[in-house]
């Protein structure tokens, strides 16, 4: 039978244009097996230590240079984060020499494909090696679904202040400054009123939280607020963005410094991985903030 005059087949295609066409479609296949051993094999296993210089409207003159590591979605257990690589994140964070530590949640992983489950007691005692000034925590959704409760003990015996719906005043180098810790979001119900309630004098605030879509809630006496979770997306298209972020607000808050109605929040994109064990254009990080007055 032959083909109707309006099908094109590939007997058909002019040879110089079918020599073409099967050169991209051999392109294409090998760009996709190159991003997925990329985004499987090699991203999730690397790790930056970025220092960014943040400047704050309300940040007072007196606590310039306060420099704020941010620790955050550690999911040890997942591929490429076991407790010796927790150990090395430790230690470049020791490295960076912060004033202030703060650990943003979801360091277990439970169901990720993979990966294997760590408990809180181990990850504990690594966290427990930090070393600054102030080192301080809140849980993620993931510690929460496991056993929030035996994940603060944990925390709490290696030496780590764990912050739920509080606040506590700290000093860094004779500079006063209050930390309040934001619950999660999607676990305990995020009480911003609580978490500011005990602030009684005019050092300056920070607010801590796993998930950031808690930020509307934010008043603008908090200076800053650090959040986590969303993992940049793990996944970045170039022009296009993460595609999946989870969060209500979509991209708006999926990572790095955000300004809206003159507050500010910053979103660490983390170290591990959930759900899938990928990482593209969003590599694991440790993020040292410098804060300082705007000019």
């Amino acid at each position: 039978m032959r083909p109707r005059p309006d099908v094109v087949t590939l007997g058909s295609v002019p040879p110089r244009l079918r020599r073409r066409l099967l050169r991209l479609a051999l392109g294409l296949v090998f760009v996709a097996v190159a991003l997925a051993v990329y985004g499987l094999g090699i991203e999730p296993g690397r790790l930056r230590v970025v220092e960014t210089s943040l400047p704050l409207p309300s940040w007072p003159a007196s606590h310039a240079g306060l420099r704020v590591a941010v620790l955050t979605d550690l999911h040890v257990g997942a591929p490429h984060i076991d407790l010796a690589r927790l150990a090395q994140v430790v230690d470049e964070t020791n490295a960076a020499q912060p004033d202030v530590i703060v650990v943003l949640g979801d360091l277990l992983i439970d169901g990720v494909a993979g990966g294997h489950f760590v408990e809180p007691e181990p990850i504990a005692e690594q966290l427990g090696r930090l070393r600054a000034d102030v080192v301080v925590a809140v849980l993620g959704n993931h510690d929460w679904w496991f056993d929030g409760p035996r994940t603060i003990a944990a925390l709490e015996h290696a030496g780590l202040v764990v912050l739920e719906n509080r606040a506590q005043a700290f000093e860094s180098d004779g500079r006063r400054l209050w930390i309040a810790g934001i619950s999660d979001a999607w676990t305990r119900g995020a009480d911003v009123d609580a978490a500011l309630a005990g602030i009684d004098d005019g050092a300056p605030v920070l607010a801590i939280t796993h998930n950031p879509d808690v930020f509307p809630q934010v008043p603008q006496r908090v200076a800053l607020t650090l959040a986590g979770h969303t993992h940049g997306g793990q996944i970045d298209v170039p022009l296009l963005g993460p595609p999946v972020v989870p969060s209500r607000f979509g991209q708006r808050y999926a990572a790095g410094h955000v300004i809206e109605d003159g507050r500010h929040l910053f979103v660490g994109t983390g170290v591990g991985t959930s759900i899938i064990p990928v990482r593209i254009a969003v590599v694991p990080r440790i993020d040292v903030l410098a804060l300082s007055g705007a000019p």
